[in-house]
């Protein structure tokens, strides 16, 4: 069943666009301009349904283009109150649902309108369900996909020629993907490049085609053929395919005054010590040698940057090898790790007993962590939580 005329006509504004097919098929869900800044997401997203509207292009199932901070995308600013993509946590939203009118920040009006309209699609629309959110960075960077590590996501997102980021998730607390992630659907974010630029836009539209033709929404190759969109995001990438994990974020706080240093771009190599940044009047050193991910070149923001690593391939192997065996069951059995409720979904590690286990053993198994306190870490798994039935029978799975 199509999303209902009530909710069209109440979101008609938020909606960038909607294709029903006559035949069943995927959900495709696209966010565009979660942040007010990174408008390249609405711009791919208003092309590709014009092509929509212009040929005959047959399909299965149903899209959705929906605009995430309206405000925001206005005056082309991050956010004005709050980052509407730092917001999505189960405690955070019961909060702003309990707020007066007068109390709510433009940001919490747009999360409460966004919720209700995620809400509506999942009740109306089969499965299996895509969620896909656009965004671009303030520094130079190759396009890359973020995905919290539940293996529909790492499957799916394999498809695509570009770079792809791990563990994220456990340095950013509230973004939407995650919070669609413990719902167990299907969900990655793809970074397509500087903020404004051409060419992020049209990195955009050459992965959204390209989602549609992996996803079986389009019935047949579309026109503006698939090798095309394939060669546009793999040269975008510098045929850069590698899986990376996160290991650093370096943080900060709305009143810090931060600079980083010109010239750095996402993906490039740095050695320990190298000058990075300069903070509060101090100067930021890298601690570690590793890869540069995300300098922040903007003014609002959390993060200063982030550095990552390559994950080999022998490793992402035996993570997927230990998942489908489903060897978490035995974790318990180690000192100092139990299950953290009954639901068997998150494990709470005390750090005095097993400290001598380190946080990637715990990500091959598709742990990622969040700390309580100084001797405790609570470990959230994804797979538990996955609709791996939804997707088994798709062509990528």
């Amino acid at each position: 069943m199509a999303i209902t005329e009530v909710i069209r006509q109440k979101a008609a504004k938020r909606i960038i666009g909607h294709i029903q097919g006559k035949v069943q098929g995927p959900t495709m869900v696209f966010f565009g301009g979660i942040h007010g800044n990174e408008p390249s997401g609405v711009e791919a997203l208003q092309e590709v349904f014009k092509e929509f509207e212009t040929h005959s292009i047959s399909v299965k199932g149903s899209m959705y283009g929906i605009l995430g901070n309206m405000p925001a995308l206005f005056q082309k600013q991050r956010f004005l109150a709050r980052d509407l993509n730092r917001l999505w946590t189960k405690p955070e939203i019961e909060r702003i649902q309990t707020l007066a009118k007068d109390q709510k920040t433009p940001e919490d009006e747009e999360l409460l309108e966004l919720l209700e309209l995620l809400n509506t699609i999942l009740e109306n629309e089969t499965g299996p369900f895509y969620f896909i959110d656009f965004h671009t960075t303030s520094s130079r960077t190759l396009p890359f996909i973020t995905i919290n590590d539940a293996m529909i996501n790492r499957k799916f997102a394999k498809l695509f020629p570009v770079p792809i980021i791990l563990g994220i998730e456990e340095y950013l607390e509230g973004p939407l993907l995650s919070y669609i992630n413990t719902k167990g659907y299907l969900s990655l974010g793809f970074e397509s490049g500087q903020h404004f630029t051409e060419e992020a836009r049209i990195n955009t539209v050459a992965f959204i085609w390209l989602s549609l033709q992996y996803s079986g929404f389009l019935k047949e190759a579309h026109v503006a053929n698939e090798v095309d969109h394939y060669a546009q995001l793999q040269s975008a990438a510098r045929h850069n395919r590698n899986f990376y994990e996160v290991i650093e974020r370096y943080a900060l706080e709305p009143e810090d005054k931060f600079s980083m240093k010109p010239g750095f771009e996402s993906f490039g190599k740095i050695e320990k010590n190298t000058l990075l940044a300069s903070h509060n009047g101090n100067t930021v050193h890298a601690s570690q040698s590793g890869i540069l991910f995300m300098p922040l070149y903007q003014t609002l923001g959390g993060e200063g940057f982030f550095i990552v690593r390559l994950i080999p391939k022998s490793i992402l192997r035996i993570s997927a090898y230990v998942r489908k065996i489903k060897a978490d069951r035995l974790l318990t059995l180690l000192p100092g790790v139990s299950w953290a409720d009954a639901s068997k979904e998150r494990l709470m590690v005390n750090l005095k007993v097993a400290r001598f286990f380190s946080k990637a053993f715990f990500h091959l198994m598709g742990f990622r962590n969040r700390v309580v306190d100084k001797t405790h870490i609570l470990m959230n798994n994804r797979e538990k939580t996955a609709k791996n039935e939804m997707y088994e029978d798709s062509t990528w799975y």
